[in-house]
């Protein structure tokens, strides 16, 4: 009993945070600045072998869109949920310490460096667990980080670019897909 609520706290957390910020976003939705928003679809459901990481990745989903927006407060909302989620993770993972990262970081381009770095433990993550419906796709920016390129994750093959925001929204490519 105690561990269902030791492992149900975090993941109810997750799950409120996830209902509150999804409330927001819609409150606060620009139609003039549709082109930056990367939502998931409705209809497409995304659900990983992992529950936990299946939670985690709902809330990295928010902190890829917020970072496409230029958006620091909500990155470090989305950031803050994942580093809870990460902490109840059994195996061997730096998740927590990747999106602690992301929540210090005092600015955009900062929380981008650590974005990059929480993407690529992500993705191995990901493969690893592997997909119980759906699929992902690991795109790419060459151009990130002075032109040594970046990794993210995105439920859609549409490139909305994390690493520039409305700088560069569309660029990069689909490199890879986890099924």
């Amino acid at each position: 009993m105690k561990k269902i609520i030791k492992n149900g706290i975090p993941i109810l957390s997750i799950s409120l945070l996830i209902a509150c910020g999804n409330n927001e976003n819609k409150k606060q939705e620009n139609p003039q600045n549709s082109e930056t928003s990367a939502p998931i679809p409705k209809d497409k459901v995304i659900r990983i072998n992992d529950d936990i990481l299946n939670a985690i990745y709902s809330q990295y989903a928010h902190l890829t869109v917020a970072l496409t927006k230029d958006n620091v407060t909500e990155a470090k909302l989305a950031a803050n949920a994942i580093e809870v989620g990460a902490r109840e993770i059994s195996y061997n993972s730096n998740l927590a310490a990747r999106a602690a990262a992301i929540v210090s970081a005092p600015d955009i381009e900062k929380q981008r460096a650590a974005y990059s770095k929480l993407s690529n433990e992500m993705v191995g993550l990901l493969k690893k667990a592997g997909m119980a419906e759906a699929e992902l796709y690991v795109e790419n920016c060459p151009m990130a980080f002075d032109n040594k390129g970046a990794l993210w994750i995105s439920s859609t093959k549409e490139v909305r670019n994390p690493y520039f925001g409305a700088k560069m929204l569309k660029c990069g490519e689909v490199k890879e897909i986890i099924k």
